[in-house]
């Protein structure tokens, strides 16, 4: 059965500086400022792609983040198997 991309847990991560570095997702904590992990297992899951979009887009333009399924593939039609 297919679901659609915005049903699904999401975390949020950014374009790295450089080819070569790490991904890193964001990790939401309750006090202080953000954090970015390469521990994907540490990383804040937003419960849709919808909430991952918008806390990636409340980051400064300059990070480049987005949001990222935590499951499945992506088809041509946005849905996840």
């Amino acid at each position: 059965m297919t679901q659609l991309i915005s049903d699904h847990a999401a975390v949020v991560t950014h374009a790295p500086a450089h080819p070569y570095d790490a991904v890193e997702y964001l990790e939401v904590r309750d006090k202080g400022p953000l954090v970015w992990t390469r521990d994907l297992s540490a990383a804040t899951a937003f419960p849709s792609m919808r909430e991952a979009t918008r806390a990636a887009l409340r980051l400064p333009g300059a990070l480049r983040a987005f949001s990222l399924p935590l499951r499945g593939e992506l088809t041509s039609r946005g849905a996840l198997h």
